[in-house]
């Protein structure tokens, strides 16, 4: 979806009422008597290591054989979140009385062949090695035989940048290849720099996401998309896309079975690319050149492709894990502040010689160990705080967000009733920092509260260090910023004390050596003490935030402040 779209969103915010829970009447309440006050210490130190590194021993056991969705190791996870909350004292998040909140999934296991020809010779394509692909269609099988290809750039069209890259150009039943990332467009005053004004500069927007590539070829009616990848604009290595393209992927269950989206998105690896341009007659990295500049036309190839993906489909129901801690002030308790993390992974893969098991210790066992000790410490208060705090662990993250986003579309309490969502999403594991980082910083308030927070415990906020990622699209909490709730994804820092840039290289290592790979496993060399420290800060914010007077709101520029705004005033009375 697009930032541009987003807005379009708004209207549906005030819908978003659980029939179980009926909306508050009036606006969202504020009151002049509370400080920002943190919570006792006690409460505070509760959070350790030690208890962190107890978690994820088990989450990241190979007896959870990589918590992927609608298996045996969704069972145990879910059963393990369950009784946890409940050793806790937390009631139910459900207000059916329930610790879940099934969401629906369609489970496709796709075998899919691609074959190029340009010329009349086929390139060859090896499955994994040189290219991915699959369908989000509900159906035995999908074919496209014989699509023409054409080059459109970036595969964006953003009107608030003056950009197309298609120019009017009718590509149903077309073959679409994309270049990852955005435009890459250098500053006219700093060549060697990215101007801040188009694309945000260095920092990755949502029309960089390969989830708005396949989204826009959906709508424009082409029969295929194939990204191609690089591993810098990209920000990670093919493995990943190997690892997290392949085997049975998950989609939301949908009465259409998915027919309105592109019949197969791929990808293909660099070097593929090049030979296919080539052979095209085409240069790949002039083309790339072009497709910076606002003037560039689409490229049709003297090519085809015919591409096909067998399926074995079958439906599921996943679960979010959920518990309460309602809150203690009656004129505050019917509104929510949230914490959220993934309990899934990529699960086993058996076509693996060696280890078949993605584990998920970092990615995301850290998380959800984080959230449960979070939560823990918040039942060790002597008394309550005055807005209800909500406890989520979510599904199919790995899949595109699917858990947050079932239960942002079907939110079991008013989104216009949630102040605030914080995310945790794979913890530091190297020790303690001196610094935490805002994944994409500028948006709203409640970086402010974390900045309080931090120079209390003598650390400071940064900015994501990583900007072109596009992490604050890439994780849960961006499924609940596009329907207006004002949300925090803190990140764990870089600058470990005492050791400079060793912080920077284990986390360059773990996305080369362990990130989607069945590497990601404990290491004993781990320090989870700067993670206890993170947790406590975070803790510490949401505290606050469920106290204060003033629900966060989010800040100038930021793409849902609109939406925020629309949403409250439509559920005013």
């Amino acid at each position: 979806m697009s930032r541009l779209h987003i807005t379009l969103l708004a209207a549906t915010v005030a819908a978003g009422a659980c029939a179980a829970v009926p909306p508050p009447t009036g606006p969202l309440t504020t009151f002049a008597s509370a400080s920002a006050v943190s919570p006792p210490q006690a409460a505070l130190d509760s959070i350790t290591a030690a208890d962190l590194l107890r978690h994820i021993e088990v989450l990241a056991s190979d007896k959870f054989e990589g918590r992927a969705p609608g298996t045996h190791g969704e069972e145990l996870t879910v059963t393990y979140l369950t009784e946890q909350f409940k050793s806790m004292g937390l009631k139910p998040g459900n207000p059916n009385g329930s610790y879940v909140q099934d969401v629906p999934l369609v489970g496709i296991d796709g075998a899919p062949t691609m074959s190029l020809t340009v010329g009349g010779k086929a390139m060859k394509l090896k499955y994994r090695k040189d290219f991915v692909a699959t369908t989000a269609r509900f159906v035995p099988r999908v074919d496209v035989k014989k699509s023409d290809l054409v080059f459109v750039g970036y595969g964006v069209q953003a009107p608030e940048y003056g950009w197309d890259d298609y120019k009017g150009l009718d590509v149903k039943g077309k073959t679409l290849v994309m270049l990852i990332n955005d435009p890459a467009i250098p500053d006219p005053k700093h060549p060697d720099q990215l101007d801040p004004q188009m694309f945000r500069g260095k920092a990755m927007t949502y029309y960089g996401r390969w989830t708005y590539k396949y989204e826009i070829a959906s709508k424009l009616g082409a029969a295929g998309a194939i990204i191609v990848h690089e591993t810098e604009p990209a920000s990670y290595p093919w493995a990943v896309v190997e690892n997290s393209w392949t085997g049975e992927q998950f989609e939301l269950a949908a009465a259409d079975k998915n027919m309105g989206r592109v019949p197969v998105q791929s990808w293909i690896t660099r070097d593929k690319a090049v030979a296919l341009f080539k052979a095209a007659g085409q240069d790949f990295e002039a083309l790339k050149q072009q497709a910076l500049r606002r003037d560039f036309q689409p490229v049709a190839l003297p090519a085809t492709a015919t591409m096909s993906v067998r399926n074995k489909v079958r439906e599921t129901a996943s679960r979010n894990v959920l518990a309460a801690l309602p809150g203690s002030d009656s004129a505050l308790a019917s509104e929510w502040v949230v914490y959220s993390a993934h309990w899934d992974h990529l699960g086993r893969d058996r076509s693996i010689k060696g280890d078949q098991i993605f584990n998920g210790a970092v990615d995301n066992a850290s998380g959800v160990a984080g959230l449960l000790e979070i939560a823990r410490a918040y039942t060790r208060l002597p008394a309550a705080p005055r807005r209800s705090i909500l406890f989520m662990l979510v599904t199919a993250e790995e899949q595109g967000l699917l858990g947050s986003r079932h239960y942002a579309q079907n939110p079991l309490y008013p989104l216009t009733h949630t102040v605030a969502m914080f995310n945790m999403d794979s913890l530091n594991p190297w020790g303690p920092t001196s610094d935490i980082q805002v994944i994409g910083y500028g948006q709203n308030s409640l970086e402010d509260v974390l900045e309080a927070v931090a120079r209390d415990a003598g650390r400071r906020v940064v900015p994501d260090q990583l900007p072109e990622r596009g992490g604050y699209f890439r994780s849960d909490q961006f499924e609940f910023a596009k329907l207006g709730v004002p949300a925090l994804y803190a990140d764990g820092g870089s600058d470990v004390i005492g050791r400079p840039g060793f912080g920077e290289q284990q986390q360059q290592r773990y996305t080369e050596q362990r990130y989607h790979k069945p590497a990601d496993e404990i290491d004993p060399s781990w320090d989870l003490s700067g993670a206890a420290l993170d947790m406590q800060m975070l803790m510490d914010v949401g505290y606050r935030v469920a106290n204060t007077k003033r629900p966060p709101r989010w800040k100038a520029g930021s793409e849902f402040k609109a939406i925020r705004e629309a949403a409250l005033a439509g559920s005013a009375p």
